[in-house]
């Protein structure tokens, strides 16, 4: 795509950002047919999207719950929390077997990533959670926690990395219920992520990144092993390095005004929050050049609506979605705040 062809507005166009996602709620484009297996994430961008737009008023709420409760996998009449299986949510049709004649599903593939979807949904269209069985979700999760501490995705055959540990706190902290981890153990794995010059890899010895760096920072956040705005605190926890970390987290602003995920790499729009929610959490929201931040989204803009990964690139949902949670961070006027922790609105969050 030509430089042209990108937007030339240098504020964010809302009206013209609802008009993109409400097509893309309508109908997906034909090149997302080969993610159909993570179409629960898919809606997940676009409905959290509308939300953060504050357009939600033109989609059928129960609807969408109705259609994302039908990917939920349920135990049957009997519930052996030590089988093994995990009881969430399948990420796609493609994913999810017929039940047998007693309603049970044999091929179970729900995962972590889908069920994080799911209830962030579910939380955005005001279901009411006391309909969720939390607790054979919540208990039955931990057959995914692995010695380390760390969690496999899936009941079977799934990496692991924190990106899945983030998962598992963020659908206990929705539920309400700690009974699917050994958060001692989580603590744990998460302190051998942090890298020596202050980032977080996605697994021990790994390289920082700016999106593992958020996974890490916001579980320990939800299960309350580091308070809110630590930086301003005259007692900052041991825990981790925060000094470290947040040197390492102002340099990856770069000179274009975005953020990068790691050293040597190019600014991207979706690190705008990555980057920017662990700063506001941590308290460090100050330290950023924010009409240098606002200027490079504005750049990703697309003439249409959407944003691109660079600039001059077509717009993606997934980089769509995080420019508009980018610029809500920025408190911009007419979106609704974001609750960062949970990458929905704060609205949605508490269940208003």
């Amino acid at each position: 795509m030509s430089s042209s062809e990108a937007s030339s507005i240098e504020t964010m166009d809302k009206d013209l950002h609802v008009t993109f996602t409400e097509m893309m709620y309508n109908l997906l484009p034909n090149p997302y047919e080969s993610q159909e297996i993570n179409h629960l994430t898919l809606a997940y961008f676009v409905i959290s999207s509308l939300d953060i737009l504050n357009a939600l008023q033109n989609v059928d709420k129960e609807a969408i719950a109705n259609w994302v409760l039908s990917f939920q996998v349920r135990h049957g009449t009997t519930f052996d929390p030590n089988n093994g299986q995990f009881y969430g949510f399948h990420g796609s049709r493609s994913s999810q077997f017929p039940p047998d004649e007693n309603g049970v599903f044999c091929h179970n593939n729900s995962h972590l990533a889908s069920t994080y979807c799911a209830l962030s949904i579910l939380k955005i269209v005001g279901y009411d959670f006391s309909n969720l069985d939390s607790e054979s979700m919540s208990i039955s999760m931990r057959n995914l926690q692995q010695p380390d501490g760390s969690f496999m995705p899936i009941h079977s055959g799934g990496e692991t990395d924190l990106r899945f540990v983030y998962c598992a706190a963020a659908i206990c902290f929705m539920l309400g219920n700690w009974n699917g981890m050994d958060k001692e153990k989580v603590k744990n794995y998460i302190l051998k992520c942090q890298s020596y010059d202050g980032g977080f890899g996605l697994v021990p010895g790994a390289e920082s990144h700016g999106g593992a760096t958020y996974c890490a920072i916001v579980s320990l956040r939800l299960m309350g092993f580091i308070e809110d705005n630590i930086l301003s605190s005259c007692n900052l926890s041991s825990l981790i390095d925060f000094p470290l970390l947040l040197d390492w987290i102002l340099q990856r602003q770069g000179t274009d005004g975005g953020f990068q995920g790691r050293p040597n790499k190019s600014s991207d729009t979706c690190y705008a929050f990555w980057i920017g929610a662990v700063l506001r959490i941590l308290g460090g929201c100050n330290f950023v050049d924010n009409k240098a931040l606002h200027g490079f989204l504005v750049s990703c803009q697309y003439k249409y609506g959407g944003f691109s990964k660079f600039p001059g690139e077509f717009p993606d949902l997934y980089h769509s979605y995080y420019g508009y949670a980018a610029f809500s961070l920025l408190e911009e006027s007419g979106l609704k705040s974001l609750c960062s922790e949970l990458g929905i609105t704060d609205i949605a969050a508490i269940g208003v």
